[in-house]
């Protein structure tokens, strides 16, 4: 295909456009000013124009200094959660952000084994072979030729849950993100190669020092699971799988597994190291029965470690997300449970998404706890801690123990307590249990 060359006229059009963009001597005066009073208002207040850096690659402002939280660092109340520093990992810092986008630069991440590989995308491929009729290699030129969806989906890690040690909303929830997700669904590299009868597991491998790999069901790598390259509208990341990573909708974080390499498809799931050692059921299965995660919300604002100012309007507002679907209704208590009332939905409530909410609500300076609940399109709803512990005949310790890991899926309810004075703090009751912040 040959390229087309601008005209001059559509050249001399765009830069009579950006040359309008300059006010004269004679605007400035009409607006009010002079060329002196502007001159000096504008070497006062900007940044520095000889930052080619910042112009080759947008800087934030130097008084936005919102960061990650390393894992273990400063988000307990107390000394019992424990970082790993063999897994380096950090958190979104939940509170801070707006809307429901998270930056890639605030995204949540999570190394299990041998640090960010750094792979040259000229030289990687992805191999999808086994139980198929045409085993292919893709190069990174070939996926990014063939249909793509970008698609805005949340990704959790397994470890995410309320946390009766943790002082902040980072704390409890700060291992999942949102983003948009740019990539050729898994279902078209499938039909490229045509599945073979028998064939119901896919297994995904990363290209790390650990080759880590999980098993997906083959119905739901037909569904909605992505091949990505695109995240937030540009390349993924390193820290996220850079240059491949498999999206996996609504299930857990560890389903997504990053710097692709291999596909294979078979006949009956693969038992790996994070499948047979650590993710399981409580009974004798080794083997998960589910994968998605059910409705959840949380309250960000106001939640732990900030201070509601004065009484009167505030607005309480959070987020909710199910791995089952869409957001359907999401209610808020502001007395600890006894009431709820529904909370508006702020934007589209997407499938697999974060859903902004909102409700104004008038404090009377008294002390009370808030806190959310969600309802999916499926009719679930977001049960409480007690529920919860009811549902899994558990004690609270081993709501909380090392049972906690297996469980998985832990999305009751997260309280926060506003007392008298404005101060919000955790408003789920102490506990002893030591939590393992990778479990």
């Amino acid at each position: 295909m040959s390229r087309k060359h601008p005209s001059r006229r559509r050249f001399l059009q765009k830069g009579a456009a950006v040359a309008g963009l300059v006010a004269s001597p004679r605007a400035l005066e009409v607006a009010g000013g002079s060329v002196e009073a502007a001159a000096q208002v504008s070497s006062a207040s900007v940044v520095d124009n000889n930052d080619l850096e910042s112009v080759l690659y947008g800087r934030r402002s130097r008084f936005v200094t919102t960061t990650r939280e390393v894992e273990g660092r400063s988000h307990s109340q107390t000394p019992r959660i424990r970082p790993n520093p063999q897994r380096p990992s950090a958190r979104t810092p939940l509170a801070e952000l707006v809307g429901t986008i998270t930056p890639t630069s605030l995204h949540f991440t999570t190394q299990h084994y041998y640090g960010i590989p750094d792979i040259n995308p000229a030289e990687h491929t992805l191999t999808v072979e086994g139980l198929v009729e045409r085993p292919l290699v893709f190069t990174m030129d070939e996926l990014r030729r063939l249909p793509f969806v970008s698609r805005v989906h949340f990704l959790e890690c397994v470890g995410n849950r309320p946390n009766p040690n943790a002082a902040t909303v980072t704390g409890t929830h700060g291992r999942m993100g949102c983003s948009e997700w740019t990539g050729v669904p898994l279902s078209v590299l499938l039909d490229e190669v045509g599945i073979r009868n028998g064939a119901s597991w896919v297994i995904a491998e990363a290209a790390d020092g650990g080759r880590h790999t999980k098993s997906v069901p083959l119905a739901k790598s037909l569904d909605d699971v992505i091949v990505a390259y695109g995240q937030n509208g540009e390349p993924v990341r390193p820290d996220h799988g850079y240059p491949l990573r498999l999206v996996v909708p609504g299930f857990e974080g560890i389903y997504n597994v990053k710097w692709l390499k291999r596909i294979k498809v078979v006949d009956q799931p693969y038992l790996s190291f994070q499948e047979h050692s650590r993710f399981l059921t409580p009974n004798p299965k080794t083997q998960r029965d589910s994968y998605d995660f059910g409705p959840s919300s949380v309250i960000t604002h106001p939640s732990g470690g900030q201070r509601i100012e004065a009484r009167g309007t505030q607005v309480i507002g959070g987020l909710a997300w199910s791995g089952s679907g869409k957001v359907s209704r999401v209610e808020v208590s502001t007395d600890g449970g006894t009431t709820y009332q529904q909370a508006e939905l702020v934007g589209p409530a997407l499938s697999k998404a974060h859903t902004r909410f909102a409700l104004p609500w008038r404090w009377n300076g008294e002390e009370t706890v808030l806190q959310s609940r969600c309802l999916d399109e499926r009719g679930q709803l977001q049960p409480s801690e007690a529920e919860y512990a009811e549902y899994w005949g558990l004690t609270r310790g081993q709501l909380y123990g090392t049972i906690q890991s297996q469980l998985g899926h832990c999305n009751w309810i997260q309280p926060w307590k506003v007392a008298a004075d404005g101060k919000v703090t955790n408003g789920l009751a102490p506990t002893d249990v030591v939590v393992d912040v990778h479990a």
